[in-house]
C-alpha cells in the first residue's frame, strides 16, 4: 500500500510564499517514484503544475508557472516539495501530489501517468 500525504497549505496573502510538502510511504523506496504536483481551482478541471524525476535532476513545469514555482525532492526523507512564490489569487486551489513507478517521460504532465494520489492540500490566496 502506497500512501501519499500533502501538507503546508493554508490561507496566505497575495505576494507571499508557501512551501507545500508531500511524503510518500510504501513498499518501494522513494527514489523509485517520479513525482508530480497538480492543482484544481473551484469550478475548474485539475491541471498539471510541476513534475520531477526520481533523482531530482529533471523537472517539468506548466507554462503558467513562469518561474514562480520550484519543485524539489529529498529522497532521504521520502519528500517532495513545491515552493510557490509571489502568490496570486488565481493560485487558489487544492494542490495534489502524485507518484508514479512507470518512469519518467513526455507524459509527466498527464494525470493519467500517475498511480498514487494524495487527498490534496488547500491553498487560499487572499488579496
Amino acid at each position: 500500500q502506497v500512501q501519499v500525504e500533502e501538507s503546508g497549505g493554508g490561507l496566505v496573502q497575495a505576494g507571499d510564499s508557501v512551501m507545500l510538502s508531500c511524503v510518500v510511504s510504501g513498499r518501494r523506496t522513494f527514489d523509485k517514484y517520479a513525482m508530480g504536483w497538480f492543482r484544481q481551482a473551484p469550478g475548474k478541471e485539475r491541471e498539471f503544475v510541476a513534475a520531477i524525476n526520481w533523482s531530482g535532476r529533471i523537472t517539468n513545469y506548466a507554462d503558467f508557472v513562469k518561474g514562480r514555482f520550484t519543485i524539489s525532492r529529498d529522497n532521504a526523507k521520502n519528500t517532495v516539495h513545491l515552493q510557490i512564490n509571489s502568490l496570486k489569487s488565481e493560485d487558489t486551489a487544492v494542490y495534489y501530489c502524485a507518484a508514479t513507478t512507470r518512469g519518467w517521460g513526455p507524459n509527466s504532465a498527464s494525470a493519467s501517468a500517475y498511480d498514487y494520489w494524495g487527498q490534496g492540500t488547500q491553498v487560499t490566496v487572499s488579496s
